[in-house]
């Protein structure tokens, strides 16, 4: 296709320029902390350690759940912004090569599901707020990093039920914790995903820490990153919680208030459940109390029933496989800013780079060799209020702040002639695109077809021309992208997993289940529903039963059509704007017989 976006031309003397100028940036973080240097780069995986070795990526894959089948680009591909909201489009695709992952530590079982262009369209509010309750984050991305990838929290879906284990159980008081149970299936970059492909981060992101120069390096033999603090700096903005706070790397300043205080890493507040620090014992006692942040974020008591006990610590049930094994030394006469740096919900108010006046922020939790401590990212509560989320579409006039990837403008950077007869142009590109240049001695007379055909080399491309002309100028266009996934439009899903029964005769009645997927964030389980519909047939008795599950009773008439039909479930949009909908549906997810 014929691009839009040409750039100002450029004018090349022996050796005198006339070069783009580059738009000033806008002073709000939340709308310049980006990572778009590598959107307009297919997004890439291994699928396994043979390929790592090799080197060898691809940007198509698929294990028959988990389908990419055209290549996506990487990560944040569109900004936008109104007076209250920041809306980011991105694949959800990291920018460093992704896997591979396994199941085990040893590498011998492939981990079976592979990430996806998720498509995703998710808000983060410009005016947070820090409210005196706290809201409990659970499960599906609860904010996004700033390369386009979700966020998710300290919990794996897994909770004692009392017996057992279970997934997603309501009114849990052990939640598993995703580091720890969930590590080995991490690739390098520390993340993975579930069935519905959304690639996450649980922990400390490195892969994406070493794109921003945060302290990390990358041993390219070894596909490995490790803490380097040889020349260390304050970390950089990494992403943007539901509640419009930034988190930062790991590393700030010394005095939360003196930016001449000298940089080091910030200390968690929590510390293991093993007697030191004046924690319970929790291998002596048993798991018979949960700690006292846990209390305050869910509503009960530090004292447990027998029935409501943990299982005992052992070699099935190891200390710190639970959330509640660890325990905040604030509760434990301890001194923040003296014994530790970090709140119960890993932030603190500090100035940064970003905010010289101070603002409330979250840390990265690392220890000191990189390895990543609880509560990782944020702890069990957000410190602000949780007002943004997934959206299905914006429906505000804004401001178009960021087009990335296939979007962006094509800029070129100054010609070079190395020799006489010869000049080099050198271009932001776009993998899969078509390119060509034109020529001209004066513009005012037209233009020239110097070299089409020109294949794009990645995320920028150089070519060489021949020229003998005192003085000329170039501009490049592209004339053809390669088919791709876009990053608009359905992903697999769309919101819902599956329901149950996924068929009925007509003249029935019957309770129509709905699972969502987690990975889209649902509303909380408090949550009321709007409507369940099955093709054009409406449910009744409608009752959200948990955050990724609803009910209803479904009438089909003796005179109902037959076939597939899509099944849609509807929610009030967020606090403050319940008329903005939010709609999750699976299409031919139903079939009437």
């Amino acid at each position: 296709m014929k691009a839009n976006l040409i750039r100002p031309l450029l004018r090349v003397a022996i050796f005198a320029v006339l070069s783009c100028a580059t738009p000033a940036a806008h002073s709000d973080p939340l709308l310049t902390s980006w990572l778009t240097a590598y959107s307009g780069k297919y997004a890439r995986v291994y699928t396994n350690d043979s390929m790592k070795t090799a080197g060898t990526s691809v940007t198509t894959w698929g294990n028959g759940t988990d389908n990419q089948t055209s290549p996506a680009y990487c990560g944040v591909q569109e900004v936008y912004s109104s007076s209250n909201w920041v809306y980011l489009r991105s694949t959800g695709l990291g920018s460093h090569v992704m896997g591979p992952w396994y199941l085990n530590s040893g590498h011998t079982t492939i981990f079976p599901n592979l990430p996806i262009n998720t498509k995703t369209l998710f808000r983060i509010p410009r005016n947070p707020t820090i409210p005196t309750t706290k809201s409990t984050n659970g499960l599906g991305a609860i904010g996004y990093f700033v390369d386009g990838v979700a966020m998710y929290n300290s919990w794996d879906a897994y909770a004692w039920n009392g017996s057992a284990e279970a997934n997603n159980v309501s009114g849990a008081l052990w939640y598993r914790d995703a580091y720890v149970n969930e590590g080995a299936t991490f690739d390098p970059g520390n993340a993975h995903q579930p069935q519905s492909g959304q690639y996450h981060y649980h922990a400390n992101p490195p892969a994406l820490r070493y794109l921003l120069g945060d302290n990390v390096s990358f041993n390219s033999s070894t596909d490995t990153y490790s803490e380097d603090t040889n020349h260390l700096h304050h970390s950089p903005i990494l992403g943007w919680a539901e509640d419009g706070l930034p988190i930062y790397g790991p590393y700030g300043y010394s005095n939360p208030t003196n930016p001449a205080s000298g940089v080091r890493r910030m200390v968690s507040g929590y510390v293991i459940r093993n007697g030191s620090n004046g924690t319970t014992n929790l291998s002596s006692t048993g798991r018979t109390t949960i700690p006292a942040w846990a209390s305050r974020a869910t509503g009960h008591s530090t004292t447990l029933s027998s029935a409501e006990y943990g299982p005992s610590v052992s070699t099935s049930y190891p200390l710190g496989r639970y959330m509640e094994d660890n325990d905040y030394l604030g509760d434990l006469g301890k001194t923040k800013g003296v014994d530790f740096d970090l709140d119960e919900y890993n932030s603190r108010f500090c100035v940064t780079p970003e905010f010289p006046n101070g603002t409330n922020v979250y840390f990265v939790a690392i220890a000191a060799d990189g390895t990543p401590v609880f509560p990782y990212n944020i702890g069990r509560c957000y410190c602000g209020s949780p007002t943004g989320g997934s959206v299905t579409s914006v429906t505000e006039t804004v401001t178009t702040n960021i087009l990335a990837g296939p979007n962006s403008s094509l800029t070129l950077s100054s010609p070079t002639k190395p020799s006489s007869s010869t000049v080099t142009l050198v271009w932001a590109s776009v993998e899969g695109g078509t390119y060509q240049v034109l020529c001209s001695t004066n513009p005012a007379t037209g233009w020239t077809t110097n070299k089409t055909g020109i294949a794009s080399q990645g995320i920028n491309t150089q070519t060489n021309l021949t020229s003998t002309n005192t003085f000329a100028f170039y501009r490049v266009a592209r004339t053809a992208l390669a088919t791709y996934d876009s990053v608009s439009g359905a992903s697999g899903g769309s919101g819902i997993l599956s329901v149950s029964p996924t068929s009925a005769n007509h003249g029935t009645t019957f309770t129509l289940t709905i699972n969502l997927d987690p990975s889209v964030s649902p509303p909380p389980q408090m949550a009321p529903v709007n409507s369940v519909t099955v093709g054009s047939y409406s449910g009744t008795s409608l009752t959200h039963v948990s955050q990724t599950q609803v009910t209803a009773s479904i009438t089909l008439p003796s005179n109902a059509t037959t076939g597939a039909q899509t099944v849609t479930v509807v929610f009030p949009g967020p606090p403050g704007n319940p008329s903005q909908t939010v709609t999750y549906t699976l299409a031919n997810g139903f079939t009437v017989n």
